[in-house]
């Protein structure tokens, strides 16, 4: 995230808490106090940088026991934290929530992506993400080791059911965009049974997203885009799980796209203490 959104993310997430302020602050206190988070279970930490950059504009000394996308197992402290008691205590929920949410998506990605080992396929995230915390939750999957899928409308064009429904010829509307999209952009189109495969395979396309189809059906997708488009990258998405997650990418597919490892993970258990 570019610096000047970051800063500008850490203040509102910070204001959001404290308000007009923190009464506790009311009572001057000035007092230097060292706390560290501690862990409460196993996970993969995510947040880091978000924290390091929040207590450098509040004038807290911060040191990670770890790096962004390192494990950790319970009872690890993550990070110790020096400066004024008021500070550390004002800022106290914040860092934790940041740490917790991120730490949640990077453990049950990284869950998916050990999963797929042993296989070609790669793991994707998607634009399945909160209001305004896509930077953050996608940074918190590349933590877990997927790779991001797109970040928005502008950086790739899929073309939906919803689209594809006033679609009357795939080919010829591929040959049209292809002149007003910028050169370097790729185009998917989402598929869901073989025929409507075969026609995005013949039109020129990029990247094809197996929609909702049965691993059965996507190998049969995999040998005709072999004959008769072999650069065209495939995607499966839809319905798949961590218990059925490598049968699909067995199947021969390049990546597999999941909403599942943001929208479904749950925060790691930390807390801050106070020496």
């Amino acid at each position: 995230m570019h610096k000047i959104l970051l800063d500008d993310f850490l203040r509102a997430t910070l204001k959001e808490d404290m308000g007009k302020g923190d009464l506790y602050s009311r009572i001057e206190n000035n007092i230097a106090v060292e706390s560290y988070i501690i862990v409460k279970e196993d996970g993969i930490l995510s947040g880091r940088i978000y924290v390091e950059r929040l207590c450098e504009l509040l004038g807290i000394e911060v040191e990670f026991s770890l790096k962004d996308g390192e494990a950790f197992c319970k009872g690890t402290k993550i990070a110790t934290f020096k400066g004024k008691m008021s500070a550390i205590l004002g800022a106290e929920r914040t860092i934790l929530n940041l740490l917790q949410h991120s730490s949640g998506i990077a453990t049950l990605t990284n869950k998916y992506v050990k999963a797929l080992e042993g296989t070609q396929c790669v793991l994707l995230d998607t634009r399945k993400t909160r209001p305004l915390l896509r930077d953050f939750e996608k940074y918190s999957t590349r933590n877990g080791g997927a790779i991001n899928h797109r970040f928005g409308l502008d950086d790739c064009l899929m073309l939906k059911d919803t689209h594809l429904s006033r679609i009357l010829s795939l080919s010829k509307f591929i040959q049209e965009i292809r002149e007003k999209i910028p050169f370097t952009t790729k185009i998917e189109v989402e598929c869901e049974n073989i025929l409507q495969a075969k026609e995005a395979l013949e039109s020129r396309i990029d990247i094809l997203m197996c929609d909702n189809m049965e691993a059965t059906a996507i190998k049969e997708v995999v040998k005709m885009r072999d004959l008769i488009a072999p650069n065209v990258l495939l995607e499966a998405s839809g319905n798949i799980t961590l218990a059925n997650l490598k049968e699909y990418a067995k199947s021969g597919i390049d990546a597999i796209s999941s909403g599942a490892i943001i929208h479904q993970a749950t925060w790691i258990d930390m807390s801050m203490r106070i020496d």
